[in-house]
């Protein structure tokens, strides 16, 4: 039977190690490579799934039209699903696309924030027992959008981020130099001279 030499050095054999700085390199390159990645990910990540939950609403099978069509009974559900499916639609083009993300990302926001009239108009469907720390699977998936809001205001900062600074810089307005003299913290958080 053959055994391995057992390895007498102070620590791995040198062929395992790496230098510590080497090591550093790549995980400064790493990061950049996922930082690179993150947005365009999370554009098309939800324009993919805006384009599929509408489309599914042009038809039968989706499972949210029973739904929509309760919590805006004023409204006819052969009309309000299929056009809210055509929003989604128009709204998942926009993000694959990628022009006017703050308008688009406005709308969508929008759009996620009015899911939430089920939790006023259909507490019964949304909560277990009246309890509103114990949701349903409804009222699971309504809250969840509260992460799509915050998704689309990710894409609204990063997308007037992508502007110029000069340009930006221009849309603030300049703080009155009265109201920094009623308002010392102004002057302190260097909004006013």
């Amino acid at each position: 039977m053959h055994s391995m030499p057992e390895y007498q050095g102070a620590g791995p054999p040198a062929r395992h190690s790496r230098p510590p700085r080497r090591r550093g390199e790549r995980l400064r390159t790493t990061i950049r490579m996922f930082e690179r990645a993150s947005f365009p990910l999370l554009r098309v990540s939800l324009g993919v799934v805006f384009i599929w939950f509408g489309a599914l609403k042009f038809s039968s099978a989706t499972p949210v039209g029973e739904l929509v069509a309760n919590t805006l009974p004023f409204l006819p559900k052969a009309i309000v699903v299929p056009a809210l499916g055509g929003i989604e639609v128009v709204l998942g083009l926009g993000l694959l696309i990628g022009r006017w993300l703050g308008f688009i990302a406005l709308i969508m926001m929008g759009h996620l924030a009015g899911t939430f009239l089920v939790l006023v108009v259909e507490p019964d469907v949304a909560f277990q027992n009246g309890n509103p720390f114990m949701l349903t699977m409804t009222g699971e998936f309504v809250v969840k959008n509260v992460v799509l809001i915050t998704a689309g205001l990710v894409l609204a900062t990063w997308s007037l981020g992508r502007q110029p600074a000069a340009q930006l810089e221009a849309e603030i307005p300049e703080v009155p130099e009265f109201a920094a003299h009623r308002h010392p913290g102004l002057a302190d958080a260097g909004l006013a001279e």
